[in-house]
């Protein structure tokens, strides 16, 4: 279920501190609930999830699209190391606290184009950078009290110039009608279906 961006936002995130420049554009309550401790469970859930591979053909459609206009403009060239828009730093990593910095250890996204960040306490945190964006995938445990807790997602866009703000605007529909349902559907099945 998509959330209120401020509802994701109203909670004091490492992510709003090493980049506040950055805007959330998006904010998911994910069909994931347990107790205190089950944050590592979902951080495995979400590892194993790769959204080019869905259920969806027209996901998988649009992720191929999206490769492959990629691939024709140079926006994926892993050689390439480019610089936060606006920014010195080519990663998000440079700015964390010394006691976050390798704190991202565990499970890596299948999907190779983001680089974990940090990890602190109910909290972790992924990046990623091409020739469109410097985008953050940020996911949470929050306390839903009664020792109840969902996990909820946020992602945290700073367009790269004009192009940027174009692809984001162009990609907005298909991400709200047809991708993050998608996802939201491979996670539900996911979490119902990993050992307890």
């Amino acid at each position: 279920m998509r959330l209120a961006r401020a509802e994701h936002a109203a909670h004091p995130w490492v992510i709003a501190q090493i980049a506040p420049e950055f805007k959330l554009v998006d904010a998911w309550a994910l069909p994931a609930q347990g107790g205190r401790d089950d944050f590592a469970a979902l951080l495995e859930v979400m590892a194993r999830l790769d959204p080019a591979h869905a259920d969806s053909a027209v996901t998988r459609a649009l992720f191929r699209v999206r490769y492959r206009l990629g691939a024709w403009f140079g926006w994926d060239d892993p050689a390439r190391e480019r610089t936060i828009p606006g920014g010195t730093e080519t990663t998000l990593s440079q700015r964390l606290p010394a006691d976050l910095r390798g704190s991202a250890t565990g499970p890596e996204l299948t999907s190779a184009s983001f680089a974990p960040l940090y990890r602190a306490g109910d909290e972790w945190a992924a990046e990623l950078s091409n020739g469109t964006v410097h985008a953050v995938l940020h996911l949470a445990w929050v306390d839903q009290g009664d020792g109840q807790y969902r996990g909820q997602m946020g992602v945290y866009v700073k367009p790269r110039g004009g192009l940027g703000v174009t692809y984001m605007a162009l990609i907005r529909p298909f991400r709200h009608l047809i991708v993050y349902p998608a996802l939201i559907r491979q996670i539900a099945r996911a979490w119902q279906a990993r050992p307890v």
